[in-house]
């Protein structure tokens, strides 16, 4: 297949942030791919070669792509380095100086989608000391043979800056729209997507086998299964009114959530946003296989930082100590942790999704053995408000932040937010009571002692029906000069001139950020906005929602998708909930 086409198809989806109008681009490129590389096609849309937990990374700098750029147009890097300066975008840098190329190319080999996707992923395979000259070659070999338009996108797609604005849901229609001619079948491929976690082999399957194999589809051992989320309710009253007379009551431990994947004495381990991070963890790789009474097992977990003194748990700022490239046996052993299980997903080569909260609770007791480092959650099976508040106190006591709320009956709904699942956090004090995850999707620079990194963060929510993210705040308060400096560190690589189509704000930032980081973030109340877009006209015709004095609580959730970030029905109901107790009060 030619990339001139591929190519094209991203100039077109660059060019709307209509959803509708990225699905039509998306169907009409489908029915022009082949089948055999339809695959290929969905990685490289998405920038990647290949699904998240494989952990294939492209890895090129700037730097060395510039060089290429040089080495391939006869240009001097210094020019290269003005086009870029110009725009901050280095495809489209590339793109103009290969307009004005000096060099002349007698043998061009054409451009395929087949071509420019095996070199990219032997450029991220490439290790060692000769691999940075390695790399350029390969990315010169690209250059040479691509027109203008085609060196914009191969710089991209290298860089990790390709900004389509196509979301998984929109990818989930097209497939659907293209290969079975009904839109509604994007039920199945999100089931077979939520079991899988690959996009690609979810499109290669309808391509070629057709809607009924995507039915067939099943989990597979060491292919993480996306996460089951919670609804967030503010009371205990709340609870009993949505999960009726008796349900499990766990504790809700402020660790990293993990899906573990055993075999035997093989043994990988999946971060709840599906990365690989079994190197982090080698003392969980190494004990936990003794603790499994089955063949083969999927569970999930919370792994946690504990004071080894006095056993309570510690904040998820400790365990994020762990998170490091190098002294991995140092970390370790400064911060200890304990393995806590709450639900099984696999087990001995059958799924344990279908099962409900009790079956499957009991069949995690079965197959896991305690000992002091794997632990259950804490569960108990409540049933009225002293109940609930008796068993939150000793959550609390115990360095939890709130409880797990999950009906008795309810299977395991992968992917998927629901209020089946209930979290009930401990109230702080603001009127708010609970605090958010939103995403960060802008910066404004920083003044006095904040000179150098940026001082103000535009923050946004979840839309999950427009699969958007929409602003709701400015946040300012809150952050540490520590705080302040890790942030720009993150943020800096996602800066992009030109903001993502699925941001909606109508406020505007020093700069946007690709939409990829979480942070939680308290505030005194939810008030209406004619500013901010988070549930624009749902309360009010051509009003949003905004937080009133928003304050950073000092985590940062690198654990969490910005998909699971709070969303606009999250915020409309906590906005309800506050305008009922203010009601409530006043008739007192």
């Amino acid at each position: 297949m030619e990339f001139s086409i591929l190519v094209d198809s991203f100039y077109k989806m660059e060019s709307t942030r209509k959803r509708l109008e990225l699905t039509q681009f998306l169907v009409e490129l489908f029915e022009k791919t082949p089948i055999e590389i339809i695959s290929k096609i969905v990685y490289l849309i998405q920038g990647k070669l290949r699904p998240d937990f494989e952990g294939i990374e492209l890895g090129v700098a700037e730097r060395i792509a510039m060089r290429s750029i040089s080495k391939s147009s006869g240009i001097p890097i210094k020019k290269i380095e003005t086009e870029y300066r110009k725009g901050g975008d280095l495809g489209h840098a590339a793109s103009i100086i290969l307009e004005q190329k000096t060099q002349t190319t007698f043998l061009v080999e054409d451009i395929t989608v087949e071509r420019v996707y095996e070199t990219l992923f032997k450029i991220a395979k490439l290790e060692g000391p000769h691999s940075q000259d390695m790399k350029m070659k390969y990315i010169s070999s690209l250059l040479n043979d691509a027109s203008p338009l085609e060196a914009n996108y191969i710089l991209k797609l290298l860089l990790g800056t390709l900004r389509l604005g196509v979301a998984e849901n929109t990818m989930m229609d097209a497939l659907a729209i293209a290969f079975s001619g009904d839109k509604d079948n994007r039920k199945i491929l999100q089931h077979a997507y939520n079991v899988s976690s690959d996009l690609g082999k979810v499109a290669e399957t309808i391509a070629i086998d057709g809607i009924e194999e995507i039915k067939k589809f099943k989990i597979i051992l060491f292919n993480p299964i996306r996460p089951m989320l919670a609804d967030r309710i503010k009371s205990e009253e709340e609870a009993i009114e949505k999960m009726g007379n008796a349900f499990a009551a766990e504790y809700k431990l402020d660790g990293e959530r993990v899906q573990l994947h055993i075999e035997g004495e093989k043994m990988e381990l999946f971060s709840r946003s599906l990365e690989n991070i079994s190197s982090y963890y080698p003392d969980i790789i190494e004990k936990i296989p003794k603790n499994i009474q089955v063949d083969n097992i999927i569970v999930e977990a919370e792994i946690v930082a504990i004071n080894e003194n006095t056993g309570k748990f510690l904040p998820f700022q400790e365990l994020m100590h762990r998170r490091r490239k190098y002294k991995i046996e140092k970390a370790v052993t400064q911060y200890p942790i304990t393995v806590n299980f709450f639900d099984i997903l696999y087990c001995n080569g059958k799924s344990c999704l279908e099962l409900n909260y009790k079956d499957r609770r009991r069949k995690l007791e079965e197959s896991v053995k305690e000992d002091n480092f794997a632990k259950y959650i804490p569960m108990s099976i409540v049933t009225n408000k002293n109940e609930i508040e008796d068993f939150m106190e000793n959550s609390i006591n115990s360095g939890s932040e709130g409880l797990m709320l999950k009906l008795l009956d309810k299977p395991y709904q992968a992917g998927s937010r629901g209020s089946h699942w209930l979290k009930l956090k401990r109230e702080y004090q603001n009127e708010l009571g609970d605090s958010l995850d939103l995403v960060v999707i802008g910066g404004f620079f920083g003044k006095g002692r904040r000179t150098g990194s940026y001082g103000t963060l535009l923050l946004a929510t979840y839309d999950e029906d427009e699969d958007v993210f929409t602003s709701i705040c400015k946040v300012g308060t809150g952050f540490t000069d520590e705080d302040l400096d890790q942030l720009y560190q993150m943020l800096n690589p996602k800066v992009t001139i030109k903001k993502n189509p699925r941001i909606i704000s109508e406020m505007k930032a020093d700069v946007w950020f690709e939409p990829e980081l979480v942070i939680e973030v308290v505030a005194s109340e939810i008030t209406l906005s004619p500013i901010h877009k988070a549930a624009m006209d749902k309360i009010r015709k051509e009003t949003g929602l905004a937080l009133r004095f928003p304050k950073f609580t000092g985590k940062i959730r690198v654990e969490k998708a910005v998909e699971d970030a709070s969303t606009n029905e999250e915020i409309i109901a906590l906005y309800k909930g506050q305008k009922k107790v203010a009601h409530d009060k006043n008739l007192m």
